[in-house]
């Protein structure tokens, strides 16, 4: 793996992004931001899974003004995503966000974006540029590839916030295809040294979009390129949150709660190894300290092949060994084997 790309650290509420800072996990709310019980409610839920930032949509007046209320019952810090009207964003930062995502591909007026910087300026607020390959604003070179447009349209706007003497800059350039996103990283990673927000945009449902979120995302990180990271999936923002952390525990960069080892069963196995596992990744939910956890199916893929899982079972026919580091603590019936698991899981 690469070493990480070095970044300019930047502040967002009590969050550092960039610089040594671990990699940021963030999501957005899928309820409307004028509803402010639920969209408390909905961040809580992410505070609970680990969520470290959270942007919130501001499509009018009355969601911008509710971001006010929204802080009081929340602790994570809260970004505005602002789209067309330059007022929201000064709205929000009145009401007390925390950070700004502006698309330049539908707020670019000069005009309008340095009234926002100097309103985030006075706030010590950080932007985002987040450029989306499907709106993008007209290039003055349309012959240039979408990932090289998307690089020209985020410089632009730098040049610009840079201009007016503002460099609390964070940058995302997301496509859907992935080898775009990937070619638009790598190439602003080399002109800037802000602080990037990466992901794939409208990656879909958990079961596509998780996968090309991490082919995504996952290759990025493993050539030091990220800061923060968002997986967007079509389905509760908790899901996004936990994806990011799965990610980020594949390659070693962050631990945060259990890792579960499984093995994919086969013909060998003697007990349903597929519903077992899927009931321990349940439990496993409510842990949130750092523990690997195996779940094996016989003794071919036992102990010695998860040898280095803090907990973990090997299973045969009515009957599983129970073993820590490698090592066999005792054998358990089959009715007990989620039971006597999580208690060892909770003991360790």
């Amino acid at each position: 793996m690469n070493p990480r790309r070095r970044s300019k650290p930047i502040q967002i509420g009590r969050v550092t992004v960039g610089g040594d800072a671990p990699i940021v996990v963030q999501s957005m709310t899928k309820t409307d931001t004028r509803d402010i019980k639920s969209t408390i409610a909905q961040i809580k839920e992410l505070e609970d899974c680990g969520g470290e930032l959270v942007r919130v949509a501001v499509p009018d007046m009355k969601a911008a003004e509710a971001i006010s209320p929204i802080k009081q019952g929340v602790s994570t810090p809260i970004i505005a995503d602002i789209h067309f009207d330059y007022r929201l964003a000064l709205m929000a930062l009145v009401a007390g966000a925390d950070g700004l995502r502006l698309n330049p591909g539908n707020i670019s007026e000069p005009e309008q974006v340095t009234k926002i910087v100097q309103a985030a300026k006075e706030r010590k607020v950080p932007i985002r540029i987040g450029v989306n390959a499907g709106s993008l604003p007209k290039s003055k070179k349309p012959k240039l590839s979408i990932a090289e447009q998307m690089v020209e349209a985020a410089l632009e706007q730098v040049r610009l916030l840079e201009s007016l003497d503002f460099d609390l800059i964070k940058v995302s350039l997301k496509a859907f295809d992935v080898p775009t996103t990937i070619e638009a990283y790598q190439s602003i990673a080399r002109k800037i040294a802000y602080p990037l927000h990466i992901g794939v945009t409208e990656a879909g449902p958990p079961r596509t979009g998780i996968i090309r979120s991490t082919v995504g995302i996952g290759t990025l990180l493993y050539q030091g390129i990220g800061d923060t990271i968002r997986v967007s999936l079509t389905a509760h923002p908790r899901e996004e949150v936990i994806a990011g952390y799965e990610i980020l525990k594949s390659l070693n960069l962050r631990q945060h709660g259990p890792v579960l080892v499984s093995c994919p069963s086969c013909g060998r196995a003697e007990v349903d190894i597929i519903k077992l596992a899927e009931a321990v990744e349940k439990e496993l939910l409510k842990i949130t300290k750092p523990i690997k956890v195996a779940v094996m199916g016989c003794v071919v893929n036992g102990p010695g092949e998860a040898k280095d899982a803090d907990i973990g079972i090997a299973c045969g026919k009515g009957r599983a060994v129970l073993f820590k580091k490698g090592k066999k603590l005792r054998t358990i019936e089959e009715k007990d084997f989620i039971t006597a698991l999580m208690a060892e899981v909770e003991r360790f």
